[in-house]
């Protein structure tokens, strides 16, 4: 609901709901829906998927893992950070994209949209190759790590060694710890669990 209608449904004004929602230790309203898809999340991200379920079912319970996972980023993703990858991206001669697994396919989504607004972007999934183009980068390219855990040693190496050759390195990657922020000058967090179903999703 938008904050108007909670007010409607609650009987009090969108005053109220922010009040409340700072009472909480919150930012406002936005940040109490965070808080509260978080919580859904413990029964939305779903192992609920069955045999049993029909087709529009399965494309219903999908469409709300995603909702529940972009509304989860939208409250840890840094307005900072995202200003300053888009400003990083926008200046560089040259952008490479390492993903591995699940990860390539948002790796080659990203390099794809990049390529038709006209940036020099290329994306490598094979490990091999993520060495050898980091290896070959210089101080105007950029090089992105995608990886949901943050530990997969491949990229992690990739962007260690595009760092060594003086590349600037962005990270994106589940909040939290994890090795790929060391190696990294940006890290756009998300926040969102891994389904059994993703890489059917």
């Amino acid at each position: 609901l938008s904050i108007t209608e909670l007010a409607d449904a609650c009987g009090s004004g969108e005053a109220t709901i922010v009040r409340f929602s700072r009472r909480l230790g919150l930012s406002g309203y936005q940040e109490l829906k965070i808080s509260l898809a978080q919580e859904n999340s413990k029964k939305t991200i779903s192992t609920s998927i069955s045999k049993d379920d029909n087709c529009f079912t399965v494309f219903e319970k999908v469409c709300n893992d995603i909702y529940c996972s972009l509304e989860m980023t939208k409250g840890v993703l840094s307005t900072k950070d995202l200003e300053f990858t888009a400003e990083k991206i926008s200046r560089a001669d040259k952008i490479v994209i390492f993903g591995l697994g699940n990860s390539a396919s948002v790796a080659t989504d990203m390099a794809h949209k990049l390529l038709r607004i006209g940036f020099n972007a290329i994306v490598y999934s094979d490990n091999h190759m993520q060495a050898i183009a980091a290896s070959h980068l210089c101080a105007n390219d950029i090089a992105i790590g995608i990886s949901h855990s943050g530990s997969s040693r491949d990229i992690v190496e990739a962007l260690k060694l595009a760092r060594e050759c003086g590349a600037g390195t962005i990270a994106i990657t589940n909040r939290g710890k994890s090795p790929i922020v060391k190696q990294s000058d940006i890290t756009l967090y998300t926040a969102s669990n891994e389904t059994e179903y993703s890489i059917l999703a």
